[in-house]
């Protein structure tokens, strides 16, 4: 009887709207981000953005990467713009560089870049490297300065860039390499973040 060998993993960015669930259905009959992949390769999302998040998600069918990318031990970072209610103090952000208390425990410290600050409003790049349950929002909540809209730019080595929001397309050769670089073995050093790459 024939051997069917497996065909090549598939690797997907999409851009996912505000007011999408990240899972391929939903009990609630809200959109989901199965109707964005009509026509596609099956494939699964590595992580989740919650409703109102926008911004960059890997879709793949390699589970074994997608653990790995997914495993708190190798710390996987994802920046996130938001715009927060409020301007930031010095003292924000500080305690975003030292990791936030929060009611699951402190948060590993985040990168901090302020982009621009209003008395009413500022925009901000933070970069994670945990995967908590609304971690970005739950921080700045606990700060005082609630998010407004929020969009990760990057997961890993992967950039946003130009892909317009509902938009799907396949990695580049020079992404798929980057990615391939977590996959290491258990032993190896975790925390080593590829370069990133321009798609």
């Amino acid at each position: 009887m024939p051997v069917e060998l497996p065909g090549e993993p598939t690797y997907l960015i999409f851009n996912k709207p505000a007011g999408v669930v990240t899972t391929m259905s939903d009990p609630e009959g809200r959109r989901t981000i199965a109707g964005f992949l009509v026509d596609r390769p099956r494939v699964f999302p590595v992580g989740r953005l919650d409703y109102n998040t926008t911004g960059i998600l890997l879709l793949t069918d390699d589970g074994e990467l997608a653990h790995r990318l997914l495993h708190p031990r190798f710390g996987v970072d994802k920046t996130y713009r938001a715009t927060i209610a409020g301007r930031l103090s010095a003292g924000d952000v500080r305690r975003l560089l030292e990791g936030v208390a929060m009611d699951d425990g402190r948060a590993a410290g985040a990168r901090v870049r302020v982009l621009a600050g209003r008395r009413d409003r500022s925009l901000v790049d933070v970069t994670i490297h945990e995967g908590r349950n609304r971690q970005v929002r739950r921080m700045f909540e606990t700060l005082g300065h609630p998010v407004l809209e929020l969009t990760r730019t990057r997961f890993g080595p992967l950039k946003l860039g130009a892909l317009a929001p509902g938009q799907v397309r396949g990695l580049t050769e020079k992404e798929v390499e980057a990615l391939q670089r977590h996959r290491r073995p258990p032993d190896d050093s975790p925390r080593t973040t590829p370069p990133e790459v321009m798609p």
